[in-house]
């Protein structure tokens, strides 16, 4: 055990006070469980920390998110998220569940659910290089038309994401269409219309940021301006149900050469 910085440090993991952990800090090289290793940092909120893990024996690749024990009584949310994405692993754009597997850290037995790794770009990322940060209203379509096929899929079981935003979107491959994946899936335990409903309400505003927001909206063609519809709730819910609906109206609407 080391002190440095006004902390200690033991195997690896940084020795921090018994207040309620908000973070976990695991350094590259940690082991956890005896099967994985820390080889990076991919994310954190509310509910724990995502960190990219190589399993020991295979090299395989794997991300494991870390549960904040406070946020995961009786591992109740990581039981609830491994189930829920089970259910969903039809779904081409749901990164599949893996397995289980606890960890101690400081005195504590924290959960760790282990996924899949998928490799690729985030969609906030990928918006920032795009020539103005945005897309083409062409391009702008067939970002929608990917991840409303996706949603559709889960909302067509009475599911939803619950968080959608390009932070949490994985852009895996692009050209004509997009190859994504979507990230953190809440797990609230009832889902309801207002969950599908909020679902169809992001999606439409990935939509109108990917093409340049407020700034750019005045501007847009029509075709762009029947989905967004100024981003009014009340009118997208009316023409607008689930990503099912968003889905079908891409897939028959027609288009404008000013569109591409």
């Amino acid at each position: 055990m080391t002190r440095a910085g006004g902390a200690l440090w033991h195997n690896g993991l940084m020795q921090i006070s018994r207040a309620p952990m908000t973070s976990f800090r695991l350094q590259p090289g940690v082991e956890i469980a005896g099967k994985y290793r820390v080889t990076g940092f991919l994310g954190a909120g509310w509910e724990g920390e995502v960190y990219l893990v190589r399993e020991m024996f295979t090299g395989i690749d794997r991300t494991a998110k870390f549960f904040f024990p406070r946020r995961n009584p009786r591992d109740r949310a990581l039981r609830e998220c491994a189930q829920r994405l089970h259910a969903l692993r039809s779904c081409p754009i749901i990164i599949q569940y893996h397995a289980r597997e606890t960890f101690n850290y400081l005195g504590q037995d924290v959960s760790i659910l282990v996924s899949d790794f998928v490799d690729g770009e985030l969609l906030s990322d990928f918006l920032r290089r795009q020539p103005g940060g945005r897309l083409s209203p062409f391009q702008g379509l067939h970002l929608l038309h990917a991840l409303a096929s996706g949603i559709g899929l889960i909302h067509a079981i009475g599911e939803y994401h619950g968080d959608l935003h390009p932070e949490n979107v994985i852009i895996q491959r692009h050209g004509l269409g997009f190859d994504l994946k979507v990230l953190d899936i809440f797990h609230w335990p009832a889902p309801r219309r207002e969950n599908i409903r909020y679902d169809v309400q992001c999606l439409i505003r990935i939509l109108y940021d990917a093409l340049g927001g407020q700034k750019r909206y005045a501007k847009q063609p029509p075709e762009i301006k029947s989905i967004c519809r100024g981003l009014r709730k009340d009118l997208i819910f009316r023409k607008f149900r689930n990503a099912r609906d968003i889905k079908s109206y891409l897939e028959t609407m027609q288009w404008s050469s000013a569109s591409r």
